[in-house]
């Protein structure tokens, strides 16, 4: 059994929790929380499982470590804090640990990243034998495992486009929807996800790793954004009001550009409510999807959707997120100490979870 840590218990940290738990390789040892007022409380109370683990939520950092998990699944956000993400990372790496997370933007595809992001982590790789290996949904397997996949089903491609279409009510970080997105806000408020160079910062490496797996260059990597507001003013079940003439949908695309056309491209359609930019893509059913069209002979079309915590596709999202990078902790433990990409770390079946469903 890998002894693994979850160190963060926010929307991805309780379902890392879950997933940890479920995992018949996998052994919870520790839940690291930040905000004092959630030490003490057992990791099942924190996951919404229905029983308790055993295992008490601590802030204490320096004892876990010091313990030598195997694993830690780091489940902080990464959004507004990528420094202190990075420390916290580079720490576990020294302490031996592989480390598993969504977090770091940046590294998605290392080989593209920055200096100052690489760097560091190499030199705790090399000083204390870790691993790390950064993934998730989108970015994460809805652009780069999951377009490879159903490319190696055609004959001929002539372009690869990846959707996210979600209404973003649903998910439950609502200063990161209100401010960080701009939904709600005057159609002039510069949204900091949306100003430019950010798109490309989050997902440029998600384009350039398709890019090197289908064995093309890059001429460069372009940005759209186009924004529309909300005709009605609507409330919303989890968020709120949201006013008429404020932001209510954004689509923007991150466009790899290969001899002067965007051939390799992820696109975001994204709504605070279903009422708004009806012309714009829309998911088959519900709150939302991950989709990968396959230009070309044959032409190839695949959804996703997933639910979690009472049918939330937001949730949904997530849970697959944590199952991409978990599922991913005992090749990683069997494997040489290092940086990892998307292409490095086999997709496989989850072998011996059929029928065990927990929480």
């Amino acid at each position: 059994m890998i002894a693994t840590v979850v160190w963060g218990t926010g929307n991805v940290g309780r379902s890392a929790i879950r997933a940890v738990e479920a995992h018949p390789g996998l052994k919870l040892t520790a839940v690291v929380v930040h905000d004092p007022g959630k030490a003490g409380r057992d990791a099942g109370d924190l996951a919404g499982l229905d029983h308790e683990l055993g295992i008490a939520a601590t802030t204490d950092v320096d004892a876990v470590l010091a313990a030598s998990p195997r694993a830690v699944v780091y489940a902080a956000s990464g959004d507004v804090r990528p420094g202190d993400a990075l420390t916290d990372i580079t720490r576990a790496i020294r302490a031996g640990a592989v480390v598993v997370t969504p977090s770091l933007y940046a590294l998605y595809d290392h080989r593209s990243a920055p200096p100052e992001l690489r760097e560091p982590v190499l030199a705790a790789v090399a000083e204390g034998g870790g691993s790390l290996f950064v993934s998730g949904v989108d970015p994460g397997w809805g652009n780069d495992v999951l377009p490879l996949m159903v490319s190696g089903l055609g004959h001929t491609i002539d372009s690869v486009r990846c959707q996210e279409i979600f209404d973003y009510s649903t998910y439950d970080q609502p200063d990161a929807v209100r401010w960080l997105i701009g939904f709600g806000q005057p159609l002039d408020y510069q949204a900091p996800m949306l100003l430019p160079s950010v798109p490309t910062m989050v997902w440029g490496g998600q384009i350039r790793l398709m890019a090197r797996a289908l064995g093309v260059e890059l001429d460069e990597i372009r940005e759209t954004v186009d924004r529309r507001a909300l005709d009605e003013t609507v409330t919303t079940r989890t968020m709120g009001e949201f006013e008429a003439g404020t932001q209510g949908a954004i689509r923007f695309e991150v466009q790899g550009v290969v001899g002067g056309e965007p051939l390799i491209v992820i696109e975001h359609v994204t709504r605070i409510h279903a009422s708004c930019a009806t012309d714009w893509p829309m998911p088959p059913s519900g709150d939302g999807a991950h989709r990968v069209i396959i230009e070309g002979r044959p032409r190839i079309e695949v959804s996703v959707e997933a639910v979690d915590e009472g049918e939330n596709r937001s949730a949904g999202g997530n849970a697959t997120a944590v199952g991409r990078i978990v599922n991913a902790i005992d090749w990683l433990a069997d494997a040489e100490p290092g940086l990892y990409d998307a292409l490095d770390v086999p997709l496989r079946p989850v072998a011996g979870k059929l029928g065990r469903s927990k929480g």
